[in-house]
C-alpha cells in the first residue's frame, strides 16, 4: 500500500470522527444565557489526534501482519519474497527481534542477572526512607495485587478455569482477621494462616459443585458466588456489622513494640516484599512441577488431559484451593494496612482488575503479571492530574493490548522436552560364554 493512500485513509478516518464528535465535542449550549459556544479549538486537536491515531493504528496491523508471516515462514523454513522482505515494518520487526535476542545474551550472563538483581533489591531496601508515605503506601497497595494476581494467575493462566469471583476469596481473608481480632482478640500472626485457611477451605467448598461446568457457565456462577458472598455480609450485620463495616483493625506488630504511623507503613511494606518473593517462589516452583503440567494440559483440552490419565478433578481442587490461597493472605494484609473494612471493598470491580491484570501480564507468565500489577495499580495514581481521562486511557491501552499483543505482555514460554535417541533406552545385556541351558 503507497503513502498516498494511507494519506486518503487517515483523512477519512479524521472527517468521519468530526463528523460524530461534533455535536459533543464542538457546540455547548449555555442554557442560562440561551446562546452556544463553539469550541474551534477542540476541532484542531480531534483532527490531528485522530490523523495520527490512524495512521499509527495501521502502521502496527501491518507490522502485526509482517510478525505473524515471519514466524509462519520460520517455522515452515520457506523464505519470505522480496516484496515482504523490502516491507519497512518487517525490517523494523527484524531489528527488534535481533535486538531482543542481543538482550537475552546478555541477561543469560550470571554476573549481570545478579548485579540487576543486587540493583533492584537495593531500590526495594531503601524506597521507604527516600519517598513519602503516601508512595509507600500505593506501592503496598500494589504488592497486595500482585500476590492477588499469581494467585490468580494459577487458577485461569495456569487452570484455564475463568473465576470471576475472586474477590469473595479477597474478602474472606480480610474478613477473618477483623472478626478473630474483635470477637476472641487473636492478633495478625494467628490470623494470617487462618485467614489463609480459611479462604482455601471455601475455595474447595465451591469448587466441588463447579466440578462440571466449563466456559461461560463456570464464569457466570463464580461471579454469582462472589455478589451472594458480598450481600451476605452487607446485610448480615450481627455477624459482619453490615455496610457500616468494621474499624480499628490492629497493624502487624513487632515484638510488643509501639509504632508510628510511619514506621507502621514501612514495616508492613517490608512484610508484603516477603510475601511476594515468597508467592513467586511457590508459584514458580508450582508452574514447573508434575501439578503445574497438569494444569497446563487442562487448560489446553480438558477432554484430552482427562483421557490421558490426568485426574482433573484432583487438579481444579487444588486450582481453586491454591489460588483462594493467596487471596486470603492478601486479604489479610488489606486488613491489617487500612485497619477498617466493609463489604464495598470488594465488589466485582475488584475481581475484574485482578482477571485484568492476568490477562494484560500474559496468561501462566509470572514476571508478566508482576509488571501489569504495577503499571495498573501505579499509573492511575500517577495520573491524577488527568483524573477526567484516566478511565479513557485505560480503556485505550487495553484494547490496543488485546489487538497488538493479545498474548499479554509477557508471553509464557511453552516448555519443549526432547529426547535423544538412545538417551533412555535400557542397557544391553552382557554377553554370557558357554552353553545355554
Amino acid at each position: 500500500m503507497n503513502k498516498l493512500e494511507e494519506l486518503k485513509k487517515s483523512l477519512f478516518v479524521t472527517i468521519w470522527m468530526i463528523f460524530l464528535t461534533f455535536p459533543i465535542m464542538i457546540i455547548k449550549v449555555n442554557t442560562i444565557e440561551n446562546t452556544i459556544d463553539w469550541r474551534w479549538s477542540r476541532l484542531i486537536g480531534i483532527a490531528i489526534g485522530s490523523f495520527i491515531f490512524s495512521f499509527l493504528w495501521r502502521f502496527g496491523l501491518r507490522r502485526r501482519e509482517a510478525g505473524r508471516k515471519a514466524k509462519e515462514a520460520e517455522a515452515s523454513g520457506v523464505e519470505l519474497s522480496a516484496n515482504e522482505v523490502k516491507d519497512p515494518s518487517q525490517n523494523m520487526l527484524s531489528r527488534i527481534r535481533g535486538k531482543l535476542s542481543i538482550d537475552r545474551t546478555v541477561f543469560a550472563n550470571r554476573k549481570v542477572r545478579l548485579s540487576a538483581f543486587a540493583i533492584i533489591g537495593a531500590i526495594v531496601v531503601v524506597f521507604p526512607f527516600i519517598t513519602s508515605l503516601y508512595q509507600t503506601n500505593i506501592m503496598i497497595t500494589a504488592l497486595m495485587y500482585v500476590m492477588l494476581g499469581l494467585g490468580l494467575n494459577i487458577v485461569v493462566g495456569l487452570g484455564g478455569i475463568l473465576n470471576l469471583g475472586y474477590a469473595a476469596f479477597y474478602m474472606v481473608g480480610a474478613y477473618s482477621y477483623a472478626l478473630l481480632n474483635q470477637h476472641y482478640g487473636l492478633n495478625f500472626w494467628i490470623a494470617l494462616p487462618v485467614g489463609a485457611a480459611l479462604s482455601t477451605l471455601l475455595g474447595v467448598l465451591l469448587a466441588l459443585p463447579l466440578l462440571r461446568l466449563r466456559g461461560d457457565y463456570l464464569a457466570i456462577v463464580t461471579l454469582a458466588f462472589a455478589e451472594i458472598a458480598r450481600i451476605v455480609m452487607q446485610n448480615w450485620s450481627d455477624f459482619s456489622n453490615g455496610p457500616a463495616g468494621i474499624a480499628g483493625i490492629p497493624r502487624p506488630g513487632l515484638f510488643g513494640l509501639k509504632l508510628s504511623l510511619q514506621q507502621a507503613t514501612d514495616y508492613i511494606y517490608f512484610l508484603m516484599i516477603i510475601l511476594t518473593i515468597l508467592t513467586i517462589f511457590i508459584v514458580n516452583r508450582l508452574q514447573n512441577s508434575r501439578l503445574g503440567r497438569a494444569w497446563v494440559a487442562m487448560r489446553e483440552d480438558e477432554i484430552a488431559c482427562e483421557a490421558m490419565g490426568i485426574d482433573v478433578r484432583k487438579a481444579k481442587l487444588t486450582s481453586f484451593a491454591l489460588g483462594a490461597t493467596w487471596a486470603g493472605l492478601a486479604g489479610v494484609m488489606f486488613a491489617a494496612k487500612t485497619t477498617y473494612i466493609n463489604p464495598a471493598s470488594f465488589t466485582v470491580w475488584e475481581s475484574i482488575i485482578i482477571l485484568c491484570i492476568v490477562v494484560l501480564g500474559g496468561m501462566g507468565s509470572i514476571l508478566g503479571v508482576l509488571l501489569a500489577a504495577l503499571v495498573l495499580i501505579l499509573l492511575p495514581e500517577y495520573l491524577r492530574a488527568f483524573s477526567e481521562y484516566r478511565m479513557i486511557i485505560f480503556g485505550i491501552a487495553l484494547v490496543l493490548m488485546m489487538v497488538f499483543r493479545p498474548g499479554g505482555i509477557i508471553i509464557a514460554k511453552r516448555k519443549m522436552y526432547i529426547f535423544k535417541e538412545g538417551e533412555n533406552s535400557p542397557p544391553a545385556a552382557p554377553a554370557t560364554g558357554g552353553k545355554g541351558r
